[in-house]
């Protein structure tokens, strides 16, 4: 019978330098990568880690969310082989 206790492995918290987040934010905020690519690309584990770090050392404006108001056009109520044959007749245009 086994009698040793079950080992739990603790997750390791890196802590990142300065210098290592502003790197990540500038190629983020340029568009160089999404902050899920920076995550996978540097192996940075937490999934919320980049967010905080654009929040708080970026140059975009997080203090006011955005709101999008989608307007709806006319092409809007077209069914889907309406919008086909109008995707057509545009091709052909060309």
């Amino acid at each position: 019978m086994d009698t040793s206790t079950p080992t739990h492995h603790k997750r390791s918290q890196c802590d990142y330098t300065m210098g290592f987040k502003l790197q990540v934010v500038d190629a983020v905020e340029k568009g160089d990568m999404t902050y899920k690519q920076a995550q996978k690309i540097y192996g940075i584990q937490g999934r919320s880690t980049v967010l905080t770090w654009l929040r708080k050392h970026g140059k975009l404006d997080w203090s006011q969310p955005t709101h999008r108001i989608m307007t709806k056009s006319p092409q809007s109520k077209e069914t889907p082989a309406q919008k086909i044959k109008r995707l057509e007749r545009e091709l052909e245009d060309e």
